[in-house]
């Protein structure tokens, strides 16, 4: 189950790191001085996540109603790590555009695998 699960557990991982690191863990720089650069991050984050559950589980995913089922994970992992912040430290808080921005990401991915889904197995690629 693991060793199925493995790059979906390690990017989840690397989620939960970056959340519930430190500011000056990342170096601002200021030609990256972007307003609200942290949602985008979110979104890409949980982008990958989903494209990466999706990827792992593509043969499992030909079902929409199951491919959103699926989708609930990330979606509560980003709902979880939200709480995480605000209650393991003191120098993170709980945002609601940080969510937005995690089911933003995850409906993204889901879109785009809606819409490639049926190519990828008309091509054979399966």
């Amino acid at each position: 189950m693991i060793r199925k699960n493995i790059f979906s557990i390690s990017v989840s991982l690397i989620i939960l790191y970056l959340s519930l690191s430190t500011p000056q863990t990342f170096v601002k720089i200021g030609f990256f001085d972007i307003p609200y650069l942290d949602k985008f991050v979110h979104f890409g984050l949980y982008f990958v996540l989903m494209a990466v559950i999706i990827v792992e589980h593509r043969d499992f995913c030909t079902n929409t109603r199951i491919l959103i089922l699926i989708a609930l994970i990330p979606f509560f992992l980003g709902i979880a790590v939200e709480f995480l912040q605000s209650g393991l430290t003191s120098y993170r808080t709980r945002e609601i555009l940080d969510m937005i921005a995690d089911t933003a990401g995850i409906i993204a991915a889901l879109l785009i695998w809606l819409f490639i889904r049926p190519y990828y197995y008309k091509e054979g690629l399966k």
